[in-house]
């Protein structure tokens, strides 16, 4: 399958599954009532019945999709273009606990209220905790550490951020904060509104081009750092541009949705034998793959959830576990053949 093609069904199932999502809620509107509420034309709807499907949708639903694609987006996109800097296919953001400093940054800075002085500092304080996370793993992985001792490296810093994460919970002052953190921790994209997108958009943005713009080198270093260098890849710029990249897009999606892990672990194995095992091919289709997860992931679980909704990040755990395992299992049997 062409990647054009690829990106055009992606493309178009994402579209298709959005205005489904922008039906889903406790007050029924058709699919011609949201796509009336959408158009510029009907900014001011006659009856009141309209006005008042226009504000859900516009106010209460459209933030919630557009969140949902725009994380599903940079996780996928992370995880994909992590998988080409370090050449393992076990790389992920959530895996390697990059999400969890990220999310250790942004409690950090909701324990110590740094977020009621200045609302940019929660997301500057989580891809500043997720950039350092992503520096040591390279680093580790740079000293010709094996799958293995990547994924233990990551398994140590996950817990150490979730041990520091623990502290601040058990130091909170009061209860409600506690509860405000452990919520925020299971990741949700319940009550967000487009002050969110606001807040995460222009780090997203930036953190998608810089991986982008690493598409071709990530092609050349498949051959080997060596070979890469040989054919003109910077390899120190192609370093910095994923681990810079890496943290916007994963730092800006925790500071507003809270962790949600594996959308960057499925999404390249489901895609990477359809863009024939090239990253360069890769990159976009994983985003495009991770909005769509993220979105279904959120469609089920409005669908399934009674008066509780479940939370964004515990679904996707329970998708993304079993692949996990699956595919260790798959490697492990590799190895011995």
């Amino acid at each position: 399958m062409s990647t054009l093609r690829l990106n055009l069904i992606l493309s178009g199932t994402l579209t298709l599954l959005a205005l489904y999502s922008l039906t889903l809620g406790p007050v029924s509107i058709s699919l011609t009532d949201i796509v009336n509420s959408l158009l510029p034309i009907n900014s001011a709807p006659a009856d009141e019945i309209a006005r008042r499907h226009q504000i859900i949708v516009a106010e209460i639903r459209l933030p919630r999709v557009l969140l949902a694609i725009l994380v599903g987006a940079s996780l996928g996109m992370a995880g994909a273009a992590l998988q080409g800097l370090l050449r393992n296919p076990l790389a992920e953001p959530g895996l390697l606990g990059i999400s969890s400093s990220a999310s250790l940054g942004a409690v950090l800075c909701l324990y110590f209220g740094l977020a009621a002085l200045n609302l940019w500092l929660l997301p500057i304080a989580a891809m500043g905790c997720a950039a350092l996370a992503t520096l040591m793993l390279y680093l580790i992985a740079c000293r010709g550490g094996s799958n293995l001792t990547l994924i233990l490296a990551g398994i140590a810093l996950s817990s150490l951020a979730g041990a520091l994460t623990s502290l601040a919970i058990n130091l909170a002052p009061n209860p409600t904060d506690v509860q405000d953190i452990v919520l925020w921790l299971l990741g949700s994209l319940a009550d967000r509104s487009f002050e969110d997108i606001h807040l995460a958009l222009p780090f997203i943005l930036l953190g998608l081009g810089l991986l982008l713009s690493c598409a071709c080198s990530l092609d050349a270093l498949t051959l080997g750092e060596d070979e890469a260098a040989s054919l003109g890849v910077q390899l120190t710029s192609l370093r910095i541009r994923i681990v810079l990249g890496t943290a916007l897009c994963v730092g800006a999606s925790v500071a507003v949705t809270g962790s949600i892990g594996f959308i960057g672990l499925v999404v390249p194995h489901m895609l990477r034998r359809l863009v024939n095992y090239r990253p360069a091919y890769l990159l976009l289709p994983s985003a495009l793959g991770g909005a769509l997860l993220l979105l279904a992931a959120d469609v089920v679980l409005r669908l399934v959830s009674a008066e509780v909704e479940l939370m964004l990040g515990v679904v996707t755990a329970l998708i993304g576990a079993p692949f996990f395992l699956i595919l260790v299992l798959r490697q492990r049997a590799g190895a011995n053949l």
